[in-house]
Formats: structure tokens, sequence, C-alpha cells
């Protein structure tokens, strides 16, 4: 039987991009073709992204895309959208296949079963809260740094968020099947691992945390580099840094979200911090790592925000030692609680705002480039494009350099001489 050919897309976190790389291998596996040109596959596979409206809309603009490319092709729809607007999707033209987060490390026996019916294939079950376990494959060739999934799941239920309705409540990835995945992709030849999540920073299986992860994973040979995606504040200690200080294959970069800098809007988002333990925990971490690229996130315009609480998060991210956003604009998700808040804001003040911040991140970002400016550090280059070889920093600086070596999937030292719009440009050391 000639399997068909399968084109893959992902929206949204690292999470989701580590999730398709294991199912690429999986159908690789199961001796499906994988496409990268639409008018060639016989299925699109999907897999989606809820956290905002512009990701059902990005779905959506995605299928007609495939439709007007390729007309009879089948597409399957899987992840977070699939878990919480089933109904919704059904109603897509050519969605053959839904399938939720708790069933779609299955979706190649699915597949394989229901090619030969002519009705949908819907499976969107209750995600159990329980330790969890990843199909030991290797991960889609076509990068050089691997997302390592070590946890799932969330329990904070922030008023904004659907993700505890999407990924169900935390729970955390078997230790000894976490390193036996790190193992074959050290093994494939990847030199940096980004170890992602929901919520990273609350790992723990039984008497492993987070460092315990961390420490096993710079003991394999061939690995260079662990990053840690996002880490919540509040969710870690300081350990993990004063780990990062003494082990050199941890990367230089802390992405915290913060949200929000005003205790007004942060209790109405029901987070569970305050400002002021959030700075605590970004000065601590700078303090011990002074060279370290700090990022966050913050959503613009949550209801209630007046201008003058925008201002007072503008005026407190201007001061903070943060490198750059991530800016989101606030939009009504269906099950999340602050859709019944009042004083929700217009989308052009919103737009405004997030501007405003967007240009602030560009600053920020372009006085911690300036402070690199000048240094000999290791860059791991990935694909060459436009007559630049492009890899980061561990700082997750984005850097181009000319060369007629192939560089893909080395760490090179190269000194970096000058900033170039959001990259900047690097030579060989003499």
């Amino acid at each position: 039987m000639l399997l068909p050919k399968i084109y893959f897309h992902t929206f949204g976190c690292r999470l989701n991009q580590g999730e398709t790389s294991i199912l690429e291998g999986l159908f690789k596996q199961a001796d499906f073709e994988i496409t990268t040109k639409k008018e060639q596959a016989d299925i699109f596979l999907i897999n989606t992204c809820t956290v905002t409206a512009n990701g059902d809309l990005d779905t959506r603009k995605l299928i007609n895309q495939i439709i007007r490319a390729n007309p009879n092709a089948k597409i399957a729809i899987i992840g977070c959208q699939a878990q919480t607007q089933k109904q919704e999707l059904l109603t897509l033209p050519k969605v053959k296949w839904v399938i939720g987060n708790s069933d779609k490390m299955e979706l190649v026996d699915i597949i394989k079963n229901s090619l030969k019916s002519i009705t949908t294939s819907v499976i969107v079950n209750p995600i159990p809260k329980k330790y969890f376990s990843m199909p030991i494959v290797m991960h889609s060739n076509t990068h050089t740094r691997a997302n390592l999934k070590i946890q799932d799941g969330c329990d904070y239920f922030c008023s904004y968020c659907e993700v505890p309705f999407a990924r169900g409540r935390s729970r955390s990835r078997v230790f000894g099947n976490i390193l036996e995945e790190a193992e074959l992709l050290a093994k494939n030849g990847y030199k940096e691992i980004v170890l992602t999540g929901v919520n990273t920073g609350t790992y723990e299986f039984k008497d492993k945390r987070l460092l315990n992860v961390l420490k096993s994973i710079t003991e394999l040979a061939g690995i260079e580099r662990v990053r840690i995606s996002s880490i919540e504040p509040k969710t870690t200690g300081l350990e993990i840094f004063k780990f990062m200080v003494k082990n050199k294959k941890v990367c230089r970069h802390l992405h915290s979200p913060v949200q929000s800098c005003n205790d007004t809007i942060l209790k109405a988002m029901n987070r569970i911090y305050s400002f002021a333990e959030f700075k605590d925990f970004i000065l601590s971490v700078k303090k011990l790592v002074p060279d370290i690229c700090i990022g966050t996130d913050v959503i613009v315009g949550f209801p209630g925000e007046t201008e003058e609480l925008f201002n007072d998060t503008y005026q407190k991210l201007e001061t903070l030692p943060i490198d750059y956003f991530h800016v989101f604009s606030y939009s009504k998700r269906k099950l999340a609680r602050s859709k019944d808040l009042p004083d929700h804001i217009s989308a052009a003040i919103i737009q405004k705002r997030s501007q405003k911040l967007r240009q602030l991140g560009i600053l920020k970002r372009q006085k911690f480039f300036k402070s690199l400016l000048g240094q000999t550090v290791p860059v791991l280059f990935e694909q060459k494009k436009n007559g630049f070889w492009s890899g980061l920093t561990s700082h997750y600086v984005r850097v181009l350099m000319k060369s007629d070596q192939d560089l893909r999937n080395k760490i090179c030292l190269v000194k970096l001489e000058k900033i170039e719009g959001q990259n900047i440009i690097a030579n060989f050391t003499n």
C-alpha cells in the first residue's frame, strides 16, 4: 500500500515545535513520506496554538491557502485548538482528523486506520494528570537545536489564559525517558538541547527537579549547550543560575514572563507574584550572572488597564535589566475568566500601546547588542541564507557571518563586530 505524503505546519510555542519534530520522526519510521511542498501533499497536519485569537485566525487562513494550493488534500488538526474547539474545527472544509493533546502521539495509527473511511475522525479526550513518557524517535533533521519536552500543562489558571484547558494540569515527564531522548539526540549530532514545557520550572519527577535535568544533560558527550526555553516567576530558585555560573554549557539566557509590572493588573490576571517579587528575582539573577540576556512577555490592554497603569508597566520595564520583550495584544478567550471582566480596552488603544512597548524593546535589545560588540564568543551556526551563515550565541542573539566553509551545526569562536538590524555581524578571530 502506497502511503500518503504528509506536510507539517506548526503554530505557536517551542513545545509544539518539539512535538511536531517527534511526530515527523514517527511518520518517517512508519514509512510515510514527508514533503515540504504544499502541492504534493496528500495530508496536511496542522499543530495548532490557541493562546491568542490570532492563533485561531492563523489556522483558518492556512486552511484556505491549503485548499487553493491543493484542493484534494485532507487536513488533520491537532493540539490546543483541537482540545478546546472541536465543534468549530469540524465545520472547516477538508478537515478529516481532529485530535486533542492527549492522543496526538497516536496520530500515525489513527491516520493509518482511518485512511479508507469517509467519516471524520475525532478524538478529544480529557488529559490525565500523571507522569508521562514520550516516544523515543529521531527528531526531524532540519534543525541543529532540538526542543526536548520535559513538562506539560499548568495549574495556575491565569485569568486570561486557556492553556490549562488546552494542555491539562501540570505534569512532568519521566526522568529516565528524558535522558533516553537526550542521549539519542546527542548520538545523532545535536549540539544544543532546549528544555521545553508549559511551565518548565515546575518540573518534578519523584526526587528530581529541573536542576537535575540540567546537570544530567550537560554530562552527555556531544551536547555543548542546554537552554531553558522559559521559566515562570516563582517556580524555581536561584540554584539554576548558580549552576549556570559553574557550567558553561548552560546558556546565558533567561526568558521569564512578567505580563504586567503593575500589581493591580497582576492581581486581576491571577498571577502568583507581585511586581516586587519579579523585580527581586530578575535583579538576583543579574547579580549572579552579569552577562545573562533576560527576556520577558508582556500583555498589553488587559481589561481595566488604564493609561496610568500601562505607563507604570512601561516605566518599570524601561529601568529593569531586561533586554527584550515579546509583546502580546490582549484578546478574549472563550474559556478564560477575563472575558467577563469590565472595562475592556479598544483595539486601537491596544495597538498604540503595543507599538510603544515594542519600540522600547528594540532599544533595549540594541543596548544589549552594543554590550557584546568586540567580544569573542562561541556561535552555533544553523543555516546559510542570502550569503550569510546564521547562528545563535549562548545569549540567544542572532549572528550573521560570511564564510565559504560549511558551518552548519558547528560551534565557532567569532568576534562580534557590528549591529545590523536585529542581528550582529561577526568574523572569525585572527
